[in-house]
Order: C-alpha cells, then sequence, then structure tokens
C-alpha cells in the first residue's frame, strides 16, 4: 500500500540514486543483491531535504530530542532539527574511550522523549543497540523515524523492543517505481 502523503516522485529519485545491484553483505548479516545506499541519497542536499521534510510529518508528537544514529542518522538528524527546533542527539554505535566517554553527545536525555532517528532499517540492529544502552540511562524512547524500511515485514523488526517504525519510505515503494 502506498502513503497518499508520499511525495509522488521521491520513491523514484531515490530509487534512482540509490539502488545499487550486485552482492552485498548488510549489517544484519543478511546478504543481498540490492543494496540502498544511504550516502548517496545523504550527499544530495536536494533529497536530504526532501527526506528531512517527510520526517518532520512523522515525528510523534511530544517529542523533546532527535536522536541521529552514527554515522547515517546524523546529517538526517541535524537538518530534521534545523527544520523543528527540537534539539539533537548524536548517538555512537559504542561509547568513546576517551573525552567525555559518553555514547550520546549532546543535551541531557534523562527522562526526555527520545525519537531515533535513521537512514536504512533492515534488522533494526543499530537501532535497537542504541535503545537498550539508552533507556536504562533514562531516555524515553518508542519511535523511530527511518529514511527507508527495508526490513522483510515492514514496521516490525523492532517489534521486540516495543518500538513503532515510521519510515519515509519501504522497500515495497522503492521497488514499486524501479518496475515501473
Amino acid at each position: 500500500m502506498t502513503d497518499p502523503d508520499l511525495d509522488p516522485t521521491l520513491a523514484a529519485d531515490i530509487d534512482a540514486v540509490a539502488r545499487l545491484h550486485g552482492t552485498f553483505t548488510l549489517r544484519s548479516g543478511q546478504v543481498s543483491d540490492t543494496y540502498f545506499d544511504k550516502y548517496l541519497f545523504e550527499s544530495d542536499p536536494r533529497l536530504l531535504d526532501r527526506i528531512a521534510t517527510r520526517m518532520v510529518e512523522l515525528l510523534p508528537e511530544g517529542t523533546e530530542l532527535l536522536g541521529g544514529l552514527e554515522l547515517g542518522g546524523v546529517p538526517i538528524a541535524t537538518i530534521v532539527s534545523a527544520k523543528t527546533g527540537i534539539p539533537v542527539l548524536f548517538i555512537r554505535k559504542k561509547a568513546k574511550e576517551y573525552g567525555t566517554a559518553k555514547l550520546a553527545e549532546g543535551p541531557s536525555f534523562d527522562g526526555k522523549r527520545v525519537t531515533l532517528i535513521e537512514d536504512v532499517i533492515t534488522s533494526g540492529g543499530a537501532v535497537r543497540d542504541a535503545v537498550n544502552e539508552l533507556r536504562p540511562a533514562g531516555a524515553v524512547i518508542d519511535t523511530v523515524v527511518c529514511a527507508i524500511d527495508r526490513s522483510p515485514v515492514t514496521g516490525e523488526s523492532l517489534r521486540d523492543v516495543d518500538l513503532e517504525i515510521r519510515p519515509v519510505l519501504t522497500k515495497a515503494e522503492l521497488d514499486a517505481v524501479a518496475q515501473s
């Protein structure tokens, strides 16, 4: 099912720029013949702006902080922050071992509602890791907004950590424009 609010050319434009064909090992360990190279759409200022604009519409009410996941979620979260005025938290894959030794850089998130921002979700491993670290430290996290949900069953890959996925695009939507 296609989202009626979807920019009709966004899926086609992202697909044309970022879909690669070949043999790719994903972060999850899965092997795929299709890869969506987030850096190709994140490095295009017009596409990045269009993705961020759509993400603004997907943010849950009451979001107090945006959590950009390293590395791909950081540029998107920064643009969404600039559009909304909601402060951004930069979330590392692992806490650095020097300086502040923090997993998340930016304002305090204890007791705050944090909406995570991610680029591409397949199994949700990076998001799951962040949630499992940030919730015990006081973050209230119930939603992740992503550019592309390429999980086998849209929106289901993070049910085990009680997280709603709100994608700008799904793999099915991108596949549909690739076949047209």
